[in-house]
């Protein structure tokens, strides 16, 4: 499967038309020195209005499959009780378009864009949110589940946990590590519980995923074995364990009983945690390294906190807890300041393929960040770009002739888009867009992945 992917709220615009209601991402940019150029997703990309057009775009680069979110307010604007048709008729045009087209779609429940009337009261703090998740999950499966053959439940809780309600650096904007912790097992309850809905709504061939941004962890020096063990339990296996083992990590739960007592995993959490999933997708794009939180790093860091752990300048508090820091690394870099590494790729497949052996994997995210801009020809030559993608596909490949199990590559993204607490500042796209007009012009590395994608892989 050959694809790209976007999320609602960086690519559609449209935040208060056809009964939408207000997420914690509208809420947040509209917060003054949350997103560093002060831009926000009320217009983002128009896909609301450009869908039609964009999905005509897909079709030119030959994608077989892709992969967008659907908004939660747009469809359940109070994030419980009634469903507001008018969006998940939106959902449902694009649908058919992707179909008329032979695009096939897959959709994630959850790209970050919670509710506002359910953060109001808790957001993932609140164990009512993954109740209220399965009921939505339930909606969107008999509404489209007849349409999409699969459907993801959550994108990267990591990042909604962590970098929400950790380091605040995302929306709701909380800073807490206990907040953050308690966010991850009701996002976790809320997958299982919203794999179930799904299975109950949709035909029997439907198939359910869920998507996380696994980590590759090293430590700064030999020293820092057990931040390596301990940051991985953070990054990792916090979410692989009890959803697809059925249970936390017991190292993890006795290094943090001094921020949490766990009191809100119930009897039986773990095990609803773990409903059957048909394919894991997998986001990449750096490998993190990590030191001990020895004085002289805390030191160093004197309260220093970025965007992303990935492009700090010095040690950052790793989100979730006080024993770990995150470390810079050498380059090559993107312009998010993320440490090019391809083969990091294929030891990240290979060490989720030894783990979890039974479980097909699908790489949902990859891609890269440059400063690109179209030259006197009206053509964005993204050198780097390519070279990122080849360099990562080219890692892929390595892990599926060392037979991983990969079912499909979904470059990151269809198009420069709302790149979150970054703004209009960082472009992801294959597509570049003007943002103000809206004009979508093919760069030169989505030409590059056309010609890939007719011949289904590398030259």
């Amino acid at each position: 499967m050959w694809g790209t992917a976007t999320a609602a709220y960086q690519v559609e615009g449209a935040v208060a038309e056809d009964g939408r209601g207000p997420s914690i991402w509208d809420t947040f940019t509209h917060e003054p020195g949350r997103v560093i150029d002060g831009t926000t997703g009320d217009v983002a990309c128009d896909h609301y209005h450009r869908y039609a057009d964009d999905v005509a775009l897909m079709a030119e680069l030959g994608l077989t499959s892709y992969r967008f979110s659907i908004a939660w307010p747009r469809v359940v604007p109070a994030g419980s009780g009634a469903v507001n048709h008018a969006g998940l008729d939106f959902y449902s045009r694009l649908v058919d378009a992707l179909l008329d087209r032979d695009i096939e779609p897959l959709a994630t429940l959850y790209h970050w864009d919670l509710p506002q009337p359910l953060q109001d009261a808790g957001g993932w703090t609140n164990r009512e949110t993954a109740l209220r998740f399965a009921e939505y999950a339930e909606v969107v499966g008999r509404a489209l589940g007849d349409r999409v053959p699969t459907i993801t439940t959550f994108n990267e809780p990591w990042c909604s946990a962590f970098l929400g309600y950790s380091s605040g650096v995302h929306a709701p904007g909380v800073t807490d590590n206990a907040s953050s912790l308690a966010a991850v097992h009701h996002l976790n309850l809320a997958h299982g519980l919203g794999a179930r809905a799904l299975r109950a709504s949709m035909p029997a061939s439907g198939r359910v995923s869920i998507t996380l941004n696994l980590a590759v962890v090293r430590g700064v020096s030999e020293g820092d074995a057990d931040a390596v063990r301990h940051v991985d339990g953070l990054a990792n296996r916090i979410f692989t364990e009890p959803v697809l083992r059925g249970h936390y990590p017991q190292d993890l739960l006795a290094d943090l009983r001094h921020i949490t007592d766990w009191s809100f995993i119930h009897d039986g959490d773990a095990a609803t945690c773990n409903a059957p999933i048909d394919v894991l997708g997998v986001n990449y794009y750096s490998p993190t390294l990590v030191a001990a939180a020895t004085p002289e790093i805390r030191a160093q860091a004197d309260g220093r906190w970025v965007n992303d752990p990935m492009s700090a300048d010095g040690p950052t508090p790793f989100p979730g807890t006080d024993l770990a820091y995150s470390m810079p690394q050498a380059g090559p870099y993107t312009a998010m300041g993320w440490r090019i590494e391809p083969g990091s790729l294929t030891e990240l497949l290979l060490r989720v393929h030894a783990d979890y052996p039974d479980v097909p994997l699908m790489i949902t995210e990859n891609g890269a960040a440059f400063a690109d801009e179209p030259g006197a020809d009206g053509v964005v030559h993204d050198a780097d770009r390519i070279d990122y993608l080849r360099g990562h596909l080219s890692a892929v490949h390595d892990a599926i002739a060392k037979g991983v199990d990969v079912r499909g590559y979904y470059c990151w993204s269809l198009m420069d888009n709302f790149e979150w607490a970054w703004g209009f500042s960082k472009r992801f796209g294959i597509v570049h867009v003007d943002y103000a007009d809206g004009t979508r012009t093919l760069k030169h590395s989505a030409r590059w992945y056309r010609d890939v994608i007719a011949a289904n892989g590398l030259d």
